[in-house]
């Protein structure tokens, strides 16, 4: 059980989570998911299954992009014709947040209404992920000071694939330079990956989300937690609960880094 504001609780019930409050906590609200029960996660052999098609080695536009700055980068995505999803953007969609944020969000591919506005997890979608992220005493807003509480959000593929079909696996390995390179530039303390092609572009694996839920990863050394996509939270809202429990782990992981790098 564990304890939460009235503002938390809030949240909550913004993510349409039904929340019990145990009237016997003097110091916070106790708050816990009523239903839908996660169920256990089953035992998996370490490691993550690899990718179906194996990573092509890298392309000297690849090397070019590991070199590159934050502002030397936005501009190479934004320049970027390497696949086919350049000729029917608006524009690309980079990211947002603080580059000092100890939160990494990872997501899929940008939507119609990214598309447009040029930065990921707008609309219902973001609305959603905003109040998970503040449920828990983070958010996307750069203007804040505690890195701890600052979240940088980015998506696998920078454009918008037509009519947001899949992205295809070619897409994402073109995307993917840019990807490492915003983690490398960025060094998160935990990564939140967001659907299935967040998950393979991060880990490697073709591992139903269900299946790689609910335990601790690793990213080049970062704790990396998998949890579902909010667009598909909205569409199949008895699973909000798991992904609750995901957000907590996340944010219990990474307060225990902390506790240990000090």
């Amino acid at each position: 059980m564990m304890g939460w504001t009235e503002r938390q609780a809030a949240m909550l019930k913004e993510m349409g989570l039904r929340v019990e409050v145990d009237a016997m906590a003097t110091s916070a609200l106790v708050a816990r998911v009523a239903e839908p029960v996660a169920q256990p996660v089953p035992a998996l052999p370490l490691g993550p299954r690899p990718l179906t098609l194996t990573p092509t080695p890298p392309t000297p536009a690849g090397l070019a992009i590991a070199r590159m700055d934050w502002a030397e980068l936005r501009s190479s995505v934004a320049a970027c014709s390497a696949c086919e999803l350049c000729q029917g953007r608006t524009q690309t969609v980079f990211g947002v947040g603080s580059v000092q944020a100890d939160w990494l969000v990872v997501g899929e591919a940008p939507g119609e209404q990214e598309d447009a506005q040029g930065e990921p997890f707008v609309g219902k979608s973001g609305q959603l992920l905003d109040n998970m992220l503040r449920a828990i005493g983070v958010s996307r807003d750069a203007s804040g000071t505690d890195p701890s509480r600052q979240a940088y959000i980015a998506n696998s593929v920078k454009c918008r694939p037509p009519g947001n079909r899949n992205p295809a696996p070619d897409e994402l390995a073109q995307c993917e330079p840019f990807l490492v390179r915003q983690i490398a530039l960025l060094q998160p303390k935990i990564i939140l990956a967001m659907g299935r092609f967040a998950v393979q572009s991060l880990l490697r694996s073709t591992e139903p989300i269900g299946r790689l839920r609910g335990r601790v990863h690793r990213y080049q050394g970062v704790p990396l937690i998998v949890t579902y996509h909010p667009a598909y939270l909205l569409r199949n809202l008895d699973e909000k609960a798991r992904a609750w429990d995901d957000l907590c782990l996340a944010a219990e992981t990474a307060d225990a880094n902390r506790s240990d790098a000090g």
